[in-house]
């Protein structure tokens, strides 16, 4: 494990910024009864923490992201590139900027495929993570950085429930609140979505009940399925046709003949990647811990009432948005949040054509309002 770069606002800084870190935050006892001796998160940073700790941003990461937000020093540019960095929108020459990933990942945090004391991988044995566990721990890694109060947080999508969830939790921790494609609850229909990602996991051959790690295979199929499923609501039924129609795939005909199998559409083609991608760099359990995050999304749980949760946000300056296209969080679910939030603006829109990738592809549209409600 690399120690934590900054203990304190006194701390000399020598980080290298875009690379990846490791923090031990101790062990948790999770919101359902789960238990875990130690928890590591991986995280990322750039730009500096100013004397005060008044400059520090988070951004929270979506389903399958990661910590590695804007390239940095790296040699590999980030999922936000366009987004983050020297110049732009969060402009790291005046922000400090820290990128978490979740626990229950698999890129760098503790997660299902970690090892025990015993060196044995937790597996099935990982307990049952909600959103407001990985803002708990969250927070104990803020402390280890010297950061009592951030300027701002923000995600979209699943990022955006974390942030979301942030500002319920730790009201007086936060300043500014931006929250993208995003809802306060699960819905119905995104916990159906859900469910049939995580069976389509747990019914390969090869998921062995999540103890697979021993075994040499893993169940990449079932996780290419639930990756196909997913993609279809990330994107729009719109640019779905317009990019792929009934075409089929270079030589190959959708219609077979007696004598040869038939061929791909082109839309089937592009699922098939997006599954084989997915399955070369994320863990098919780390999927089912995440899916199941977001399946309890809840941020009035614990609060009485949905209307309760909210009003704690009454001193936080808050920025929703949604992408007018997006058929996975609804933008009536952005609207209800704007609704509930004491003081926030009416929503803003991301006008893009692809539905909910939206919010990763065209966070620029957001520039503006953030330049003068968030980093004035």
């Amino acid at each position: 494990m690399t120690a934590i770069a900054r203990t304190g606002r006194s701390a000399t800084r020598t980080a290298v910024h875009g690379m990846r870190r490791r923090a031990a935050v101790g062990e948790y006892g999770f919101e359902t009864g789960g238990y875990l001796p130690q928890v590591e998160l991986a995280y990322e940073t750039w730009g500096e923490l100013d004397a005060q700790g008044s400059n520090a941003v988070l951004i929270t990461h979506a389903l399958t992201g990661d910590a590695h937000v804007s390239r940095g020093d790296s040699d590999f540019d980030g999922w936000w590139e366009d987004f983050v960095g020297p110049g732009k929108p969060i402009d790291t020459n005046r922000y400090h900027v820290v990128a978490a990933n979740i626990v229950g990942g698999c890129n760098g945090s503790t997660g299902p495929g970690s090892l025990d004391a015993n060196g044995r991988a937790w597996g099935s044995r990982f307990p049952f993570t909600t959103i407001k566990d990985s803002v708990h721990l969250e927070a104990r890694l803020a402390d280890a950085l010297g950061i009592e109060t951030w300027h701002a947080v923000i995600g979209g999508s699943m990022g955006g429930a974390r942030a979301l969830e942030w500002a319920v939790l730790y009201p007086h921790r936060v300043r500014n609140l931006v929250v993208m494609a995003a809802c306060a609850q699960a819905s119905a229909e995104q916990i159906a979505f859900a469910q049939v990602q995580s069976e389509s996991i747990r019914l390969d051959p090869h998921f062995a009940n999540g103890d697979y790690y021993h075994t040499g295979r893993a169940p990449d199929a079932g996780l290419g399925v639930a990756r196909r499923l997913a993609h279809v609501t990330y994107r729009s039924e719109a640019e779905l046709q317009q990019r792929f129609g009934r075409r089929g795939q270079g030589q190959e005909d959708p219609l077979g003949s007696a004598s040869w199998p038939r061929g791909r559409y082109m839309v089937e083609s592009y699922l098939d990647h997006q599954a084989a991608k997915l399955s070369r760099r994320f863990d098919a359990n780390s999927y089912l811990v995440l899916t199941e995050a977001l399946m309890s999304h809840d941020v009035a749980r614990g609060f009485g009432s949905l209307e309760h949760a909210l009003a704690r946000l009454a001193g936080v300056n808050t920025v929703i948005a949604a992408v007018r296209s997006d058929r996975l969080y609804l933008p009536e679910q952005s609207e209800q949040l704007a609704a509930l939030i004491p003081g926030a603006a009416p929503v803003h829109y991301i006008d893009s054509p692809i539905g909910h990738d939206g919010f990763l592809t065209d966070a620029v549209q957001l520039a503006g309002v953030l330049a003068e409600r968030v980093f004035a």
